[in-house]
Protein backbone atom coordinates (compact mmCIF):
# COMPACT_ATOMS: atom_id res chain seq x y z
CA UNK A 1 0.00 0.00 0.00
CA UNK A 2 1.48 3.40 -0.82
CA UNK A 3 0.68 6.76 0.05
CA UNK A 4 2.65 6.95 2.75
CA UNK A 5 5.00 10.33 3.97
CA UNK A 6 8.46 10.04 3.54
CA UNK A 7 11.25 12.83 4.12
CA UNK A 8 14.08 12.43 2.37
CA UNK A 9 17.23 14.51 4.33
CA UNK A 10 20.65 14.73 1.81
CA UNK A 11 22.59 17.57 0.87
CA UNK A 12 23.52 16.08 -2.68
CA UNK A 13 20.73 16.97 -4.64
CA UNK A 14 21.23 13.94 -7.45
CA UNK A 15 20.55 11.96 -4.37
CA UNK A 16 17.38 13.92 -3.55
CA UNK A 17 15.97 14.07 -6.80
CA UNK A 18 16.79 10.10 -7.30
CA UNK A 19 15.17 8.43 -3.98
CA UNK A 20 11.76 10.93 -4.12
CA UNK A 21 11.39 10.29 -8.30
CA UNK A 22 11.59 6.75 -7.20
CA UNK A 23 9.69 6.86 -4.38
CA UNK A 24 6.74 9.19 -6.02
CA UNK A 25 6.59 6.68 -8.67
CA UNK A 26 5.78 4.05 -6.33
CA UNK A 27 2.82 6.46 -5.34
CA UNK A 28 4.63 8.02 -1.45
CA UNK A 29 4.89 11.91 -0.87
CA UNK A 30 7.74 12.79 -0.61
CA UNK A 31 9.64 15.89 0.78
CA UNK A 32 13.29 16.74 0.66
CA UNK A 33 15.68 18.45 2.84
CA UNK A 34 19.13 19.71 2.49
CA UNK A 35 19.89 19.96 5.86
CA UNK A 36 18.74 19.32 9.62
CA UNK A 37 17.65 23.13 9.34
CA UNK A 38 15.69 22.36 6.52
CA UNK A 39 14.46 19.11 7.96
CA UNK A 40 13.45 20.56 11.13
CA UNK A 41 11.42 23.33 8.93
CA UNK A 42 9.65 20.48 7.05
CA UNK A 43 8.83 18.59 10.23
CA UNK A 44 6.87 21.52 11.69
CA UNK A 45 3.80 21.18 8.21
CA UNK A 46 4.57 17.51 7.37
CA UNK A 47 4.50 14.87 9.26
CA UNK A 48 5.94 11.49 7.90
CA UNK A 49 6.05 7.62 7.73
CA UNK A 50 9.63 7.55 7.52
CA UNK A 51 12.80 10.13 7.09
CA UNK A 52 15.57 9.03 5.01
CA UNK A 53 18.42 10.35 6.65
CA UNK A 54 21.85 10.96 4.97
CA UNK A 55 24.86 10.66 7.88
CA UNK A 56 26.90 13.27 6.69
CA UNK A 57 24.87 16.77 6.71
CA UNK A 58 26.15 20.06 6.55
CA UNK A 59 26.00 21.85 10.51
CA UNK A 60 23.94 19.34 12.46
CA UNK A 61 25.02 15.68 11.36
CA UNK A 62 22.31 12.91 10.58
CA UNK A 63 23.07 11.36 13.90
CA UNK A 64 22.40 14.05 16.00
CA UNK A 65 19.49 15.05 13.97
CA UNK A 66 18.44 11.46 14.74
CA UNK A 67 19.14 11.75 18.21
CA UNK A 68 16.94 14.99 18.68
CA UNK A 69 13.96 13.46 16.59
CA UNK A 70 13.95 10.50 18.86
CA UNK A 71 14.37 12.62 21.75
CA UNK A 72 11.44 14.60 20.99
CA UNK A 73 7.52 12.77 22.01
CA UNK A 74 6.16 14.55 18.54
CA UNK A 75 8.80 13.01 16.08
CA UNK A 76 10.50 10.11 18.15
CA UNK A 77 7.63 7.49 16.65
CA UNK A 78 8.95 8.27 12.99
CA UNK A 79 10.37 5.29 11.36
CA UNK A 80 14.37 6.93 10.75
CA UNK A 81 16.49 4.84 8.17
CA UNK A 82 20.60 6.02 7.69
CA UNK A 83 20.90 6.29 4.55
CA UNK A 84 24.91 7.06 3.88
CA UNK A 85 28.10 6.23 1.57
CA UNK A 86 29.60 4.90 4.82
CA UNK A 87 29.51 1.08 4.78
CA UNK A 88 31.54 -0.05 8.06
CA UNK A 89 30.12 -1.96 11.24
CA UNK A 90 31.11 0.71 12.94
CA UNK A 91 29.04 3.58 11.00
CA UNK A 92 26.13 1.27 11.41
CA UNK A 93 26.33 0.72 14.86
CA UNK A 94 26.85 4.32 15.58
CA UNK A 95 23.79 4.94 13.52
CA UNK A 96 21.76 1.93 15.51
CA UNK A 97 22.91 3.88 18.89
CA UNK A 98 21.91 7.38 17.69
CA UNK A 99 18.33 5.58 17.13
CA UNK A 100 18.15 5.10 13.28
CA UNK A 101 15.54 1.88 12.75
CA UNK A 102 17.11 0.94 9.98
CA UNK A 103 20.64 1.15 7.71
CA UNK A 104 21.27 1.36 3.73
CA UNK A 105 24.23 2.09 2.17
CA UNK A 106 24.94 4.74 -1.55
CA UNK A 107 24.52 4.25 -3.70
CA UNK A 108 21.25 2.69 -3.92
CA UNK A 109 19.85 -0.32 -6.10
CA UNK A 110 17.17 1.76 -7.77
CA UNK A 111 15.69 -1.75 -8.68
CA UNK A 112 15.36 -3.10 -4.68
CA UNK A 113 15.30 0.17 -3.06
CA UNK A 114 11.41 0.90 -3.06
CA UNK A 115 11.10 -2.53 -1.98
CA UNK A 116 13.44 -1.78 0.64
CA UNK A 117 11.62 1.31 2.04
CA UNK A 118 8.04 -1.16 1.80
CA UNK A 119 9.74 -3.45 4.24
CA UNK A 120 10.50 -0.40 6.33
CA UNK A 121 7.04 0.65 6.58
CA UNK A 122 5.75 -2.40 7.22
CA UNK A 123 7.81 -3.76 10.01
CA UNK A 124 7.83 -0.25 11.69
CA UNK A 125 4.36 0.17 10.92
CA UNK A 126 2.47 3.52 10.02
CA UNK A 127 2.41 6.13 12.53
CA UNK A 128 0.99 8.84 10.32
CA UNK A 129 -0.74 11.37 12.56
Amino acid sequence: MSGERILIVDDNTVNLELTSTLLRHEGYETRTAEDAQEALAVLEAFHPDLILMDIQLPGMDGLELTEKLKSDPKTNHITIVALTAYATQLDYDKALRAGCDGYETKPIDTQTFPGTIRHYLDIHGSHAA
